[in-house]
């Protein structure tokens, strides 16, 4: 029997059933196989999930008390941020925790055994983060590569700065696959979405690599951010992303920015962008007008949502953009 719909992800559903097998099979197919117990009087579970490039995000519920008892994953870390109730768990070497709807989750190591027990009232919001996705963001951002299991606190504090902006950003991500015409449509933008979500769960979570990813990044002279300047004005009607251009410069996420900050005045993707727009202006100033749109040449070098194109346009250039075609 199907329950009514949940708070989120409702254009995803994979399951609400009153059965204990079925609701064991689902979590199973999405996230793990583990072992369900709860009392099947009262199951009232619903699961909605979607998988991306990054990341698996789902929405899950059991309205009533469950138990979950999960083997180690070993190629998947598991992010749990409680958005309502309450969960106890522990882990192989000793870890407890508990979360708070709002104010806390738990992370899911790939190399522990785990043990959750759900309040009746309690919803998740749950990221399946495979190894290869978190690790190689991690290195990214470090500027070396990361082989080894990233080692979070069992706890993840979401009442900070920080893990504030993390569950804001998930619960965002949520609502905007939900939404028709949102990120669920727009590929890039949710990639490079999924990202930030990746690096505020690092800079959220404790872990071996916290003090290095805090340090303050070694801007480098300007002449070193040459190959990037270059590939970005080559390659600027491609979806150029902050990882892929600290790999043309052979340096860490931290230091491009930092770079372009000291060099520039601006971040990589605000460079990018000022690119795009003298390349969208020369090519409407050769452009019919009779035959041109400038929604094909805005789309064509990466402009997607056409009122803010046309606003960054004219404070860029002071005429909006088909003031540009018409003249």
């Amino acid at each position: 029997m199907e329950t009514g719909p949940p708070a989120l992800l409702t254009r995803f559903p994979v399951l609400g059933t009153r059965s204990l097998d079925e609701a064991r099979d689902a979590v199973t197919r999405i996230y793990l196989e583990h072992e369900l117990t709860a009392p099947t009087d009262h199951l009232e579970m619903t699961l909605n999930a979607v998988t991306d490039r990054r990341f698996t995000l789902g929405y899950l519920t059991y309205r009533s008390a469950a138990k979950l008892v999960m083997p180690a994953t070993e190629d998947n870390y598991h992010v749990n941020l409680t958005v309502a109730g309450r969960t106890d768990a522990d882990r192989t070497d000793g870890g407890r925790a508990s979360t708070h709807g709002g104010r806390s989750g738990i992370v899911l190591a790939p190399d522990q055994r785990n043990t959750v027990r759900w309040s009746p009232d309690a919803e998740q919001l749950i990221l399946k983060i495979p190894r290869r996705s978190l690790e190689t963001h991690l290195g990214d951002l470090l500027g070396r590569p990361v082989t080894d299991i990233v080692d979070f606190d069992f706890a993840l504090d979401l009442s900070t700065g920080q893990g504030t902006t993390l569950l804001s950003s998930v619960e965002f991500l949520a609502r905007e696959l939900d939404r028709p015409g949102g990120l669920a449509e727009l590929p890039l933008a949710r990639e490079q979405f999924e990202a930030f979500v990746m690096t505020q769960l690092l800079h959220t979570g404790r872990h071996q690599y916290s003090d290095d990813l805090r340090a303050p990044a070694e801007p480098l002279r300007h002449g070193r951010l040459q190959p990037v300047l270059d590939y970005m004005e080559q390659h600027a009607d491609e979806p150029l992303t902050p990882q892929e251009l600290a790999r043309v410069g052979c340096m860490s996420v931290r230091t491009l920015h930092a770079s372009f900050q000291q060099a520039l005045g601006e971040s990589p993707m605000s460079h990018l962008r000022r690119i795009r727009l003298d390349h969208v202006r020369a090519e409407l100033l050769r452009s019919d007008p009779s035959v041109t749109l400038v929604t094909d040449v805005a789309v064509r070098w990466g402009f997607l949502h056409q009122s803010r194109f046309a606003q960054q346009y004219r404070e860029r250039f002071g005429e909006l953009p088909r003031d540009t075609l018409r003249a």
